[in-house]
């Protein structure tokens, strides 16, 4: 193996960016990676941006340069396949930086799991894995947004990036000599597309715990004060939790208060949130109040029966067996949602059918045997 450049490049002037740009545009693939700090606000706050391309491990500093015009260039450019672990955050600070997500981007993370290394492996880890080499930690909650940054902090910057490129190599001939190489370019697309549609904010109480539990008007007050807590979060850059709490959400649509003493004696209830907010949280209740039953979000589903208890075991089973065929883990192939969607899509005909997940690779390699097993037990029960 050739030696690899680690020393870290520092970048902090629009011209060098947009010299180093012009290279990056002619090649088939980069590596990127970025540091933020994000403790107390809802946005993550840019830090740094690694770039690793075979030649040097560049650091580049948003705090300095004022033109990113020509880096978001590459960062779309299609030709330019951008090599990220673990990329989920990462999408999220280009989206809030730079207004944008990279394009087309390959995730090792996701391709290390297909290719049967072990299921979410950090970075260190994967290196440690596919190349016997350590890569140290030590700088992982460091303050990414103090100047001059550390001689440690450098080097921890630089390494991130400096075996990507060796490491999205390897797993790529893996991939291809065992026949995977399109699931994980499906699966990355298909994690783009989920960060470019964003969130919707009147879908977010989807995501409030027992949010079953509460009746279709109780649900429409929930709906209307999450996305109401989403959009201010955002606007005053808080983290949700901090601006309101989600049990304190629930508290106030299942009891639907009209004064604000009631909401006082809600757990999680501070001063703060009662003068600054009070009386828009009433005002939300009433108004949420108004809506017709027919107009209020459906009932959500209760957890699973226990009488589905062997079906959701025996999918499982088959889940397993089928991952140890393939040398990966199980929830490479199938999650817990998965298996509680199918599950439920037969309940009340045994008309099952598969999420949107287990469309693509996973209905050939395992969604249509889960399938065919839940409509023989289905069968089998009456």
């Amino acid at each position: 193996m050739s030696v690899i450049p680690q020393d870290p490049i520092w970048i902090n002037e629009t011209a060098e960016l947009e010299r180093l740009c012009e290279r990056w545009n002619q090649q088939a693939a980069i590596a990127v990676d970025t540091e933020f700090m994000r403790s107390t606000t809802f946005f993550p706050k840019a830090a740094l941006f690694q770039v690793g391309d075979g030649q040097g491990c560049y650091l580049i500093d948003p705090l300095a340069i004022d033109d990113f015009s020509a880096f978001q260039g590459v960062m779309r450019n299609p030709e330019v396949i951008k090599v990220l672990h673990s990329c989920s955050e990462d999408l999220e600070v280009f989206q809030t930086f730079m207004g944008q997500i990279p394009t087309p981007v390959f995730d090792t993370q996701i391709a290390a799991a297909i290719a049967g290394h072990g299921f979410s492996l950090g970075y260190a880890k994967l290196i440690e894995v596919l190349m016997n080499v350590p890569v140290p930690k030590s700088e992982t909650r460091s303050d990414w947004l103090q100047r001059p940054l550390s001689k440690p902090q450098l080097q921890y910057a630089a390494l991130d990036v400096a075996y990507l490129l060796v490491a999205y190599g390897l797993l790529r001939k893996q991939l291809k000599q065992n026949g995977r190489l399109a699931w994980v370019e499906k699966d990355c697309a298909d994690m783009l597309a989920q960060a470019e549609r964003g969130i919707d904010f009147d879908q977010m109480y989807l995501k409030i715990k027992s949010a079953w539990k509460l009746n279709r008007p109780q649900l429409a007050v929930l709906q209307a004060l999450t996305a109401w807590r989403e959009e201010e979060a955002r606007a005053r850059d808080v983290p949700r939790n901090r601006l309101i709490k989600e049990h304190a959400l629930w508290d106030m649509a299942r009891y639907q208060p009209t004064e604000l003493k009631q909401i006082s004696g809600l757990e999680g209830m501070t001063a703060r949130i009662l003068k600054e907010d009070g009386d828009t949280l009433l005002s939300i209740i009433a108004e949420s109040e108004k809506l017709p039953e027919e107009a209020c979000p459906l009932r959500l589903p209760k957890p699973l029966p226990p009488e589905q208890g062997d079906l959701l075991k025996s999918l499982k089973h088959f889940a397993r067996e089928t991952a140890v065929t393939l040398g990966i883990a199980p929830e490479v192939l199938v999650r817990k949602k998965d298996f509680e969607d199918l599950v439920r899509s037969g309940m009340e005909n045994s008309d099952y059918s598969l999420n949107e997940r287990l469309s693509g690779w996973r209905r050939e390699v395992v969604g249509q045997g889960l399938l065919t097993l839940a409509q023989q037990w289905s069968a089998g029960q009456r």
